[in-house]
C-alpha cells in the first residue's frame, strides 16, 4: 500500500488540476458567451445605439421599444439561448475536451450559468455595462430547473398582463423563481445561486424600481415614443 501512495497522490493531484482547469475554462467560456451584446449589435446594424435611446439598456425590452417587436423578439431569443447553451452544449463540450465525467456535470453547468448571466449584465465589450440578466437567466434556468422556470414564466405573464410593466413582471418573476427553486428538490448550490441571481436582477432594476415608485416607468402600450437617454 505504501508503494501505491505516490501514485495515488499523483492521480489525485492531476484530477484536482483538471477539475480546476475545467472550472476556469467553463466560467471563462460561459462569461464570453453571455457577454455577446445582442441588442447593441442588432441596434448598431440598424444605425441605432441602444445605450443612448429609450431606457439606455441593451436588453430585449428596450430593443422592442426602439427597434420594433421583431427585433426585440430576436434579442430576447438570442439572449435566452446564450444562457441555455452555456449550461448545456458549452459545458458538455468542455467536459468532453478535458475528459471529465458528464454525470458530475451539475456544478459545472451551474457555474456556466452564473458566468453567462454575469457576462450579459457586465459585458467586457461595453465597458462592463450590459443588460439586466432576465432573458439570459431565463435560458439558464430553462436548462437547470425547467419546472421552476415554467412557474416564473406564468407569474411574469400574469403580472405583465395586469400591470403592462415589463420591469415589474421581471422583478416578480425573478423572486418567484428563487422561491420555486428553493421549495423544489434542487441541490444547495442551485438554491444559493438562484437567490444570488434574483438579487442581481433586482439590483439591475434599481432605476426601474425608482420610476415605478415615482409613477414614471414606461408602460408597454402607452404609445410614448422612445427618447434619447439623458446622460
Amino acid at each position: 500500500m505504501q508503494n501505491n501512495l505516490p501514485h495515488e497522490i499523483a492521480v489525485a493531484y492531476i484530477s484536482a488540476v483538471v477539475d480546476l482547469a475545467g472550472t476556469i475554462l467553463i466560467c471563462a467560456a460561459g462569461y464570453m458567451l453571455g457577454a455577446i451584446p445582442t441588442g447593441y449589435l442588432l441596434g448598431r446594424a440598424k444605425g441605432v445605439d441602444l445605450r443612448t435611446v429609450g431606457s439606455g439598456n441593451i436588453g430585449a425590452t428596450n430593443a422592442m421599444r426602439v427597434l420594433g417587436k421583431p427585433a426585440g423578439a430576436v434579442v430576447l431569443i438570442v439572449d435566452a439561448l446564450k444562457g441555455y447553451l452555456a449550461c448545456t452544449l458549452l459545458t458538455s463540450l468542455i467536459l468532453d475536451l478535458l475528459g471529465l465525467d458528464r454525470s458530475q456535470a451539475e456544478p459545472y453547468r451551474i457555474l456556466a450559468g452564473v458566468a453567462a448571466v454575469l457576462g450579459h449584465s457586465f459585458t467586457c465589450w461595453l465597458r462592463f455595462k450590459g443588460g439586466k440578466g432576465v432573458a439570459t437567466g431565463g435560458g439558464v434556468y430553462l436548462a437547470l430547473a425547467p419546472g421552476a422556470t415554467a412557474v416564473a414564466v406564468v407569474i411574469w405573464a400574469v403580472v405583465f398582463a395586469v400591470s403592462r410593466y415589463v420591469s415589474l413582471a421581471s422583478i416578480t418573476a425573478a423572486v418567484a423563481l428563487a422561491v420555486a427553486v428553493w421549495l423544489s428538490t434542487a441541490g444547495a448550490l442551485l438554491r444559493v445561486m438562484t437567490v444570488a441571481v434574483a438579487l442581481l436582477v433586482v439590483l439591475r432594476h434599481r432605476s426601474n424600481i425608482a420610476r415605478l415608485l415615482a409613477g414614471t416607468e414606461h408602460r408597454i402600450g402607452s404609445g410614448k415614443p422612445a427618447q434619447v437617454k439623458q446622460q
